[in-house]
């Protein structure tokens, strides 16, 4: 459970009394848990209908403890579930009106891989079709057909698209609202495509391997050079960006 103080700097001796927060004291609230989280991603959730905070007369936005509450949920629910914005509200929707509701399950979940302690396994979506991914990505035709020229979804022989479309769809879809366009990230799959090639190149023996018990360790041996392989990109980009590491 997020701790959140009566009020923040600079925010008003009426607003520590109502226990009303400025945007900048929620994001010290929220970088504990989400270290990467910025004020425009707060006031672009805000822009989607995810949360609705207060204004003063002078139109400064004033943040409530369920405010908070409700932002790290949607922060959640995108980190662990990768799912869109459009889901995530309708899923808030309806625990407010008090229903009974199941998360939905969209794409890759987060795993034991992913966070430390014990994991709960959640069944993941192995296939979508066309119309699936659409809805998920909230995104048109015309969009994915540009990201399938760009090679950064393609669908498998008969036509759908494996759980970890969705996920890369949805990012895409992400860093579309900040102006990065399709063709900005052939690049980032370039990059992915070599980190790919060195993987196969290190476990290609295993698999060639007469013993079946090598050949299937050759799987293990591959996700953990992918996670190492993502972990570092990660690490490098950050460094060059000078971003705090969590």
């Amino acid at each position: 459970m997020l701790q959140t103080p009566s009020g923040g700097a600079g925010s008003g001796t009426a607003a520590r009394d109502s226990g009303l927060m400025s945007i900048g004291t929620v994001l010290n609230v929220l970088r504990d848990e989400f270290p990467e989280v910025t004020i425009s991603k707060i006031r672009f959730l805000e822009s989607e209908g995810l949360i609705e905070p207060q204004r003063t007369p002078s139109g400064y936005r004033k943040f409530s403890a369920g405010d908070v509450e409700r932002l790290a949920h949607v922060l959640r629910m995108q980190r662990d579930h990768y799912l869109p914005l459009k889901v995530i509200r309708e899923h808030l929707d309806a625990m407010e009106r008090g229903e009974a509701v199941q998360l939905p399950v969209v794409g890759r979940q987060r795993t034991a891989e992913d966070v430390p302690g014990p994991v709960v396994a959640v069944p993941t979506v192995a296939r979508v079709g066309r119309a699936e991914l659409l809805a998920a990505a909230e995104i048109d035709e015309g969009a994915l057909k540009e990201w399938e020229s760009y090679g950064l979804i393609a669908p498998l022989e008969d036509g759908v698209y494996d759980a970890e479309a969705v996920t890369v769809a949805a990012l895409v879809a992400e860093l579309g609202r900040f102006g990065i366009e399709p063709r900005h990230l052939r690049v980032m799959k370039a990059a992915a495509d070599r980190e790919a090639g060195l993987v196969d190149q290190v476990v290609a023996p295993l698999k060639r391997h007469r013993n079946p018990q090598t050949r299937a360790h050759a799987e293990a041996r591959t996700k953990e050079l992918a996670a190492l392989t993502v972990k570092l990109h990660a690490a490098l980009v950050k460094t060059a960006l000078g971003v705090r590491l969590p």
